[in-house]
């Protein structure tokens, strides 16, 4: 959102010891840094708002939070200088924290955009983002798209399940996972909105979409239908 100077007030490094000490970010002991579930169950209210929101919504909320007129808020949104990421982790770091400069804050939300609290994929599958599903589907004619969630009970029940659920599956249909909240464009596309969902593809097509945790009885009558 800004360029900051190492110099300043605005480093990046001290703005990250920041987020550190508010709680908001948490360094993993492999240096690996992880949103906590109180950055992201703030920031879950405003993805839920502006993930999927028209590119209308985004610049006129540019345009009202920096004072900006519109075309210049379209092309700072256009040419990727304030991303819709950016724009959630801003808003939600605005709601957090107190006396933080606008400034600062921007340097604070480029930041927290890119640290994720881990996917809600679980390990049996491969996890895809909104850059890769195409070219998955691409490859594997025959495919089913798990589509996860944080902070999602039927979810968590859906993985003790889920060996049971896959072992239905007949060879050669090929298996992957999203977190629901970070592929908009594969949820657009294929009209999905509730988590967890089991997307059934069959010859490049979606055949159905099992929404909501079922017994793995029921994922096993609609494989036989799908497959």
């Amino acid at each position: 959102m800004t360029d900051a100077d190492p110099d300043s007030n605005l480093d990046p490094e001290a703005a990250l010891d920041d987020l550190i000490d508010a709680g908001l970010v948490e360094e993993l002991p492999d240096g690996t840094l992880v949103a906590t579930e109180t950055l992201e169950s703030t920031r879950r209210i405003y993805r839920d708002t502006y993930a999927d929101a028209d590119e209308a919504v985004i610049v006129e909320t540019i345009t009202d939070l920096f004072d900006i007129d519109e075309a210049t808020a379209s092309a700072r949104f256009d040419n990727g200088e304030v991303t819709r990421e950016e724009l959630i982790a801003y808003l939600t770091l605005r709601s957090s924290l107190d006396d933080v400069g606008d400034e600062r804050l921007g340097v604070m939300a480029a930041l927290a955009a890119q640290i994720s609290v881990g996917s809600p994929v679980p390990d049996a599958v491969a996890a895809l983002d909104d850059d890769e599903w195409e070219a998955f589907l691409d490859d594997a004619s025959d495919a089913v798209v798990t589509v996860w969630r944080h902070d999602c009970t039927p979810c968590k029940a859906l993985k003790t399940d889920l060996e049971d659920v896959l072992s239905e599956l007949p060879d050669g249909v090929a298996v992957a996972g999203v977190d629901g909240e970070a592929v908009p464009d594969f949820r657009r596309t294929f009209a999905v909105d509730t988590a967890p969902a089991v997307c059934c593809f069959r010859d490049g097509s979606l055949a159905t979409t099992i929404a909501g945790r079922k017994p793995p009885s029921e994922y096993a009558d609609r494989f036989d239908e799908v497959y």
